[in-house]
């Protein structure tokens, strides 16, 4: 089946054809490790995982990249102005972003490569640009030429007239071109450097990713994603670089840029204050609600965040994991079981939405569907091919990875073997028919937050919400 995807290059919704027949290169810019991330940085995360899980469902060989920016003058800047080294800073965050990445459920990537692992691949880069005419070195720098480019522009839609000199980009004497921007800078004596033909420097954020695509996937990729924010100049300038340094060669066959959260009418940010970090939202709530959270919008689109949603993503995620309770079968199976699983296995409807350019809230309508015809169906076969589609479901969109039980009794502020003892002592009164203390014994338990249902098979119990 045919997989849709919306290239911001061409403004339309293609056809995904990767160049090398079941094979797809796709690399995604990552963070610049410098605090803690908020839950914006995760929007393109938790899309991208559903992408990669989508796709190696029909390609025998995927290769994704996501890097990890660690070189900046973000780091430089709060590394200098809390005394602590600019490595030991970066490898910090670094360490964080992971584990509050992880906690979303989102799969580590193939190769995560870091711009300091690459520092020869970039001056060599940046030598053949200059080779070809489009870079030159002034005053110990050495920038792109951007009039050398003929198609600087394509990607955000924007002539060279058009683009506000010193608004989106430095204005310095050291530029032939005031749009001409940086490839490599020299550094002080406080600051990150190595040694290159122009002179002890760094990198410049944009030559760093084009670099490590070079390194990790060619000269070019099929599918590069990012923030919508990185259009320009970022990928713009990636854009211009990866097709210079080569001969009429393609740099990206489809770009994907997914939307921003917003809180309130701005979107979320650090220079502007307005963030949730991942780690104080993840204190207070299972990342599973909020990655179900993120899914709820389509990844293109802006997506406004705020209690209300996340209460609206944990009532929808208890409504599916009570269709898995309610199912008979295995409560310690999990959709982590159904990862390695062919594409039989997993429900038409949910594939048919993430083939259709990453629908997500589409694909968890369809789960909502499937979670009601278990409700419905009185056949214990359908019930089971329903469970088992639920499960595989949630695989895809990276949820439901929770035993079912578990999942309403994880949130618990009391211990859980003293429920199941109380819920032992209320059986026996039951049986010696003292239902006032069973009731007692019930009141106890939900001024504990403890909710008790009753069923053919036992006694279950979930937390309050």
């Amino acid at each position: 089946m045919d997989i849709h995807i919306h290239d911001t290059l061409t403004g339309i919704k293609r056809r995904f054809e990767p160049r090398v027949p079941d094979s797809v290169s796709m690399y995604v810019c990552g963070p610049t490790v410098y605090n803690l991330a908020h839950i914006g940085n995760a929007l393109p995360e938790v899309a991208f995982d559903v992408l990669a899980r989508l796709l190696r469902l029909y390609f025998k060989h995927i290769k994704y990249v996501h890097n990890i920016t660690d070189i900046d003058d973000k780091i430089n800047a709060a590394a200098l102005a809390n005394g602590e080294p600019i490595r030991a800073l970066a490898d910090r965050f670094a360490h964080e972003y992971r584990a509050d990445i992880a906690a979303l459920g989102v799969l580590e990537p193939d190769v995560e490569p870091r711009a300091t692992e690459h520092i020869s691949e970039i001056i060599d880069m940046i030598g053949t640009l200059i080779d070809r005419g489009h870079a030159y070195e002034s005053e110990g720098h050495v920038l792109f030429h951007v009039p050398s480019d003929p198609n600087y522009g394509s990607l955000s839609k924007q002539s060279l007239e058009n683009i506000l000199e010193g608004a989106r980009v430095e204005v310095a004497p050291y530029k032939r071109d005031p749009k001409d921007f940086v490839l490599w800078k020299p550094s002080s004596d406080e600051l990150p450097g190595w040694d290159s033909p122009w002179g002890r420097g760094r990198p410049g954020w944009h030559i760093e990713c084009s670099a490590m695509i070079r390194k990790h996937l060619g000269p070019s990729i099929d599918i590069h994603g990012g923030g919508s924010d990185l259009t320009f100049p970022h990928h713009e300038n990636e854009l211009a670089q990866g097709t210079c340094v080569e001969d009429g060669q393609v740099y990206v066959r489809y770009w994907m840029h997914n939307g921003l959260l917003r809180m309130g009418d701005e979107k979320m940010s650090k220079s502007l204050g307005n963030i949730a970090t991942i780690r104080e939202l993840r204190s207070e709530h299972p990342g599973e609600v909020l990655r179900y959270a993120l899914l709820s919008g389509h990844y293109r689109g802006s997506l406004e965040w705020s209690d209300d949603l996340i209460r609206q993503a944990r009532a929808s995620l208890d409504g599916l994991y009570q269709a898995l309770v309610d199912a008979p079968g295995d409560m310690s199976v999990t959709s982590t079981d159904f990862r390695n699983a062919g594409v039989g296995a997993f429900p038409e409807s949910v594939l048919a939405a993430l083939r259709n350019d990453l629908n997500t809230p589409q694909a968890l309508a369809a789960m909502h569907a499937i979670a009601g015809d278990i409700h419905r169906s009185s056949d214990p076969a359908s019930v089971e091919v329903s469970r088992n589609q639920l499960l595989a479901g949630g695989w895809l969109l990276g949820i439901l990875g929770t035993p079912a039980n578990d999942w309403f009794q994880q949130a618990a502020s009391v211990d859980p073997g003293w429920v199941e003892a109380k819920i032992e002592e209320r059986a026996a009164a039951r049986h010696r028919r003292d239902f006032a203390r069973a009731d007692a014994i019930r009141d106890e338990l939900g001024a504990n937050g403890i909710e008790l249902e009753d069923s053919a098979s036992g006694t279950r119990w979930k937390v309050i919400q």
